[in-house]
């Protein structure tokens, strides 16, 4: 639900922070105090369109922020994992554009764009103004509102055709995978056997590169390793070598270690070097001995490590992702090679599932009727209680297409249209050719109050859903908005004492000047500042007793009406 609003430099507001609560809130004042103004910085926020007319008078910039409480909101955890944000049950969003144009957007101070702000407020906000409207008219809006309405088993039934409709499209990639044409397909075959053939040619063996980089690098350095291993062979136990002297000196040592600790320790620490060094020396000599690397000839090598690297350059890094793309490419070669029996493997699976779909679709299309029968005589009840008796409302569908013109890329093949007659006598008629705004926000309301708890809008906002109505009829639209706000937030501008009377949360719109400028306040309300408004808005003049008592009845018979529900 939305917490809180912060608006600064926003048309005639300079600075507001408007707190709003769980329930039913209601922003109420004068024509022309700015009312519109809110639901525009909301909706800019939202990711609405900008305009440079937002930024107040004198000033470089404007910036909104809203806060939002995510808890319990499973969704949310997904959209913030696919943004790579950190999840936050509290949502923070930023929007700044100043007079040159420029916006900057943030989300719990993370940079972002308008599009990452949709990807939390398509499931936020349903703000419900003259201009939003349209959404109902479209088909395909109507129709996912059918089926967010619907039952368990219909989305169920939607589930499992999705899953049957994800294999199906499986089936249809793999035949497209299997090549075109015939002359394609040889085409295909001719340059996999030739990287076949290239690969399985070398015979690369796991290590081989490395074990023949560390034989040429010897071959090509064994004059020096030769040398070097005599050298260090006849240094030490050459006649007149290291071993020689050390010799001496060990005899020395024995002579004098009867004669003291210290004498003993020098004397084995002498044994010890003249051990490591003559094992030094038949290392060496060992070494000398066995490195003989004439079975190998350095050319060859060369050559091979060459044939290697052209390999490595076509297919791969290293042996493994080489011998990755060699069965790779077998694979495809026996697909390739067996074409046919795959191909006609493929087809009788794709044909089997369109079976399959399209009987699925006919019993998803008997649950959504089922559902639209239900769906419409709901509304049509709301209808009545809000004023129009002689309403009606029904759901038509397309007719069922025959299984050779289904179209298998979609989630079921029904269109729909809501079809709508408000008075007695008229036909009913697509819902944009017969009903007017007074009425289409009358619709709306009965939609919202069936469909409200089958939605995933957390608030939902009504920018004068009472245009047009009074008397007893506004009593019974305050009566749905509150039904609505048991399940989510609801926020209402309106002019109607009953509906301001059955807020939970009321807040005062107000224009003031000060002799230079003009400026828009917020302020909440009161026990006794509500009595004072829902006064005003009945016609009174100040301090009317009269009708204070008639407000006090009003607020009184609303308390019991939301005790009852």
């Amino acid at each position: 639900m939305l917490n809180k609003i912060l608006i600064k430099n926003f048309a005639l507001i300079d600075k507001a922070e408007i707190i709003f609560t769980k329930g039913f809130n209601v922003l109420s004042g004068e024509t022309g105090s700015g009312k519109s103004i809110i639901l525009d910085a909301l909706n800019f926020v939202l990711g609405a369109k900008a305009d440079k007319t937002y930024i107040r008078s004198g000033e470089n910039e404007c910036i909104v922020t809203a806060e939002f409480d995510l808890s319990n909101l499973n969704w949310a955890r997904n959209v913030y994992e696919d943004l790579d944000f950190d999840y936050d049950s509290t949502l923070i969003i930023s929007r700044k554009f100043t007079i040159d144009g420029k916006s900057s957007i943030k989300i719990n101070g993370n940079t972002a764009n308008v599009s990452m702000i949709k990807k939390f407020t398509a499931n936020l906000v349903d703000v419900h103004g003259q201009s939003e409207h349209f959404y109902l008219l479209s088909a395909t809006n109507q129709l996912a509102l059918l089926d967010k309405f619907g039952s368990d088993k219909l989305l169920n039934k939607k589930a499992k055709i999705n899953d049957i409709l994800l294999n199906y499209k499986n089936v249809v990639r793999e035949i497209e995978q299997l090549g075109g044409d015939e002359n394609q397909r040889l085409i295909r075959l001719d340059i996999l056997n030739f990287q076949i053939n290239e690969i399985e040619k070398v015979d690369l063996k796991d290590g081989e590169e490395e074990e023949l980089a560390v034989i040429k690098e010897k071959l090509k350095n064994q004059e020096k390793i030769v040398n070097a291993l005599s050298s260090i062979k006849y240094s030490l136990n050459g006649e007149g070598g290291v071993c020689d002297v050390l010799a001496g000196s060990e005899r020395e040592s024995i002579n004098i270690s009867s004669y003291g600790k210290e004498y003993q320790e020098l004397c084995d620490r002498i044994s010890a070097v003249s051990a490591e060094i003559d094992d030094i020396s038949g290392v060496a000599d060992s070494l000398l001995q066995s490195f003989d690397y004439s079975e190998y000839d350095y050319n060859e090598i060369d050559s091979r490590l060459d044939d290697i690297k052209k390999i490595k350059k076509k297919y791969g890094d290293n042996y493994l992702e080489i011998v990755e793309f060699l069965e790779n490419a077998k694979k495809e070669k026996d697909k390739l090679e067996n074409f046919s029996v795959l191909y006609e493997k493929l087809v009788v699976n794709q044909n089997n599932l369109k079976k399959e779909l399209y009987n699925e679709f006919i019993e998803l299309r008997k649950l959504r009727e089922d559902t639209a029968k239900i769906l419409s005589k709901s509304v049509q009840v709301e209808l009545k209680e809000l004023g129009m008796p002689n309403s009606k409302f029904e759901i038509g569908f397309s007719s069922i297409p025959n299984f050779e013109d289904c179209n298998f890329e979609r989630l079921g093949f029904d269109t729909i249209e809501f079809n709508f007659s408000a008075n007695l006598g008229e036909p009913l008629k697509p819902l944009s050719f017969v009903i007017s705004g007074g009425e289409m926000s009358r619709f709306m309301l009965s939609i919202k109050v069936q469909t409200s708890k089958h939605n995933d809008i957390s608030t939902f906002v009504f920018d004068e859903i009472d245009a047009g109505i009074s008397g007893i009829v506004a009593r019974v639209v305050a009566e749905k908005l509150v039904k609505i706000s048991k399940d989510v937030q609801v926020i209402a501008i309106s002019h109607l004492p009953q509906i301001v009377a059955y807020a939970d949360n009321n807040l005062l719109i107000s224009k003031i000047t000060d002799g230079k400028n003009t400026y828009t306040r917020v302020e909440s309300l009161d026990y006794e500042q509500k009595i004072k408004e829902i006064s005003r808005l009945i016609g009174s003049f100040s301090n009317n007793k009269t009708a204070d008592e008639h407000s006090i009845n009003i607020i009184e018979e609303s308390n019991k009406f939301k005790a009852q529900i």
